[in-house]
Order: C-alpha cells, then structure tokens, then sequence
C-alpha cells in the first residue's frame, strides 16, 4: 500500500466515522466477525433483489436504485450485516447507473479476482457477511483513482 493510498483510506474512515451514529462508529472501530448464515436464513432476511445480488453475485439494472440520488451525510452500510461500508463523504457520481465511491472503509471490503465475463475484474464484497456489493475499477476521481461500483440494493443507508 502507497503512503498516498494509506492517507486516503485513514481519512476516508476518519471522516466516515465522524459522521457515523454512535452504533455505527463502535462497529466500525470493532474487529469485523464473520456472520454466517444458512441459505434458507439470508432468503428469509433478505428480499429476493438483495438475495439475488448479495447471495448470487447478481446485478440490479442500472439506474434503479434511489442510493444513486443519496446525497445527505451518513454512511453505506451492508444490507446483509449491516457492516459501515462507505462514508458519504466518498460518494460521487460517475454516470454508471449504481452508486459509486473513491474509497472504502478500511478493512470492512474484501476483495478477488473473479472471472465471470472471461476477463478478470476485482469483485468486492462485505468483509462480515461475504454479501456481494460490486466491482471495483482504477478510473475513479482523486485522491484514490478507484471506482467502486456498488448495487444499491445491497446497501442500507443510515443517515447521520
């Protein structure tokens, strides 16, 4: 990690927290435990469009989720878990279709390689639950270049 990404990751989460509600500041401040679910348990907490995408890897239709339009301080949190994701502070808009964010977190994304059309891509998902949230991509805004590309039906947000 760059001394430049390490910068911005630890005030993306400086500036998510203090925007965050107290519940979501102790959980971002906590270890990240895994939750782990049988499948009939995540189709009965979930819709079937956050089952779909966050058990499934599937994605929403571009442009659908009111999240796009979200502009009010607060934080991305997993729609499964309810792990603190992003910062509003790091929303921007890049005309995609689905939210998207120049930073995540730290430790609250985990990502790999994934394959499914023929090209690699970098899918990240929650760092608790293992719920699919996107892909990310390095034609983002400054300070980070990154672009992370988030259902909005696997995200909740909770304004601050």
């Amino acid at each position: 990690m760059t001394r430049r990404r390490f910068i911005a990751r630890s005030l993306a989460l400086a500036s998510a927290t203090a925007a965050a509600p107290r519940a979501v500041v102790a959980a971002t401040l906590a270890a990240v435990v895994p939750v782990v679910r049988s499948d009939d348990e995540w189709k009965r907490r979930l819709t079937p469009a956050q089952y779909r995408v966050l058990r499934q890897q599937g994605t929403e239709p571009p442009f659908t989720s009111p999240l796009n339009d979200e502009k009010r301080v607060g934080t991305f949190v997993c729609a499964g878990c309810d792990l603190p994701l992003f910062g509003s502070r790091t929303k921007y808009d890049s005309g995609t279709g689905w939210p998207s964010f120049w930073d995540g977190i730290a430790g609250h994304l985990a990502t790999r390689t994934d394959y499914l059309l023929l090209w690699p891509r970098t899918e990240y998902r929650c760092a608790r639950c293992g719920g699919h949230q996107g892909h990310v991509f390095t034609d983002g805004p400054p300070p980070t270049g990154m672009r992370y590309c988030n259902n909005g039906v696997a995200l909740k947000f909770v304004p601050a």
